[in-house]
């Protein structure tokens, strides 16, 4: 199925990782598991995508490790040549150049996120403290955004992040044969909301996706000066005033029975009924793990869900119309992969890489 991309660019082994939010030598003991390192670096045959998400893990007790760490594996992928190793952007990568744009300075930062941890308390949520922190941070929608979500920037990162993006080398998506490399996946009405909008059938074309978005996003780039880089209408950042992140960095599949309707209004969406994605593309996603893929598709699960290993979700026919059934493995005629393993929770040897030429694990 994918014959015409097991040699591109010379290349002879086409893997892509999850979210790589862990230490930097967790993510690299992940790589020289699967055998893909000479030494310091990437081997020359391997051609390696980084789904996205590279910045925001652990707990308050390691931001300053993560805080660091990320920028230093970041700019290690970078350090490869460009058609060696292809960054996408996730959620977290972006942020660093839209809601977290208002930051003149770390110091200014770090102020901002204790005032955060005072209000989010770790979940246990002083309304008097959060509802004073936001009426002098109305550019983030809750104390938990830079208490936990956000909660490892420095405006190294965002220097490094917008050299990326006006280099063209951060993408929003990348194609290999009939799979559609994104961080959170599209849906048909996220492509029409594109100019000119990709409809059937380009929009069942991975390549054609592919090159539509990262058009959208040069443009954007293009056109952007100083402040929150606008990616409306496919993404709007979080505020007070809008609520939470939505659209294609920030969503996630739901079966909408479980879903509170409010959620899935859009687009831009913060869920979306995964029935929506275009059919005939393999949608390869990072940015869910498998327990949040239970908790909002509960009804469409097999067995019991665990970090490590890729997973899948399948739309089938059936005499009520479609069946969806999730869970874990590679099902052929999948519509979507999800390869974000949860590698901060996970030993290095059970985390799991995609193999895009077989379209299974990497053996």
């Amino acid at each position: 199925m994918h014959e015409d991309a097991h040699h591109a660019g010379g290349f002879l082994v086409h893997v892509a990782i999850g979210d790589p939010q862990a230490p930097l030598a967790k993510v690299l003991g992940v790589l020289a598991h699967h055998g893909l390192l000479a030494g310091e670096r990437l081997r020359s045959e391997v051609q390696l995508v980084s789904i996205g998400d590279h910045f925001d893990w652990g707990p308050p007790e390691q931001r300053e490790q993560a805080t660091s760490e990320a920028l230093a594996l970041l700019q290690w992928l970078a350090s490869h040549p460009p058609e060696q190793v292809i960054l996408l952007a996730g959620n977290h990568d972006l942020a660093r150049v839209c809601e977290l744009s208002h930051f003149a300075d770390d110091e200014a930062y770090a102020a901002a996120r204790r005032e955060a941890d005072a209000a989010y308390r770790r979940g246990q949520v002083d309304a008097v403290k959060e509802a004073a922190f936001l009426r002098r941070y109305p550019f983030v929608p809750t104390a938990e955004t830079l208490a936990r979500d956000l909660s490892c920037f420095s405006v190294a990162q965002r220097e490094c992040v917008t050299a990326l993006l006006r280099s063209c080398r951060l993408r929003l998506a990348h194609a290999h044969g009939d799979l559609l490399l994104v961080h959170a996946g599209v849906t048909v009405e996220d492509l029409a909301l594109l100019h000119p909008p990709l409809l059937s059938p380009p929009a069942h074309d991975a390549r054609a996706i592919a090159a539509s978005l990262n058009e959208f996003l040069d443009a954007r780039v293009a056109a952007w000066d100083q402040g929150p880089l606008d990616l409306a209408p496919l993404q709007r950042s979080g505020d007070l005033a809008f609520g939470e992140s939505r659209g294609v960095l920030s969503h996630r599949p739901v079966d909408p029975r479980h879903a509170q309707a409010a959620a899935l209004d859009g687009p831009p969406r913060r869920r979306f009924d995964p029935r929506q994605l275009p059919e005939g593309v393999t949608q390869v996603i990072g940015h869910v793990r498998d327990g949040k893929c239970r908790t909002e598709m509960p009804q469409w699960c097999r067995e019991p869900g665990r970090d490590g290993p890729l997973r899948s979700l399948s739309i089938l026919p059936s005499d009520g119309g479609e069946t969806v059934s999730y869970g874990l493995g590679t099902a052929d005629q999948a519509r979507l992969l999800f390869i974000d393993g949860g590698m901060y929770h996970v030993a290095i040897e059970a985390y799991e890489l995609l193999d895009l030429d077989r379209v299974a694990a990497l053996e």
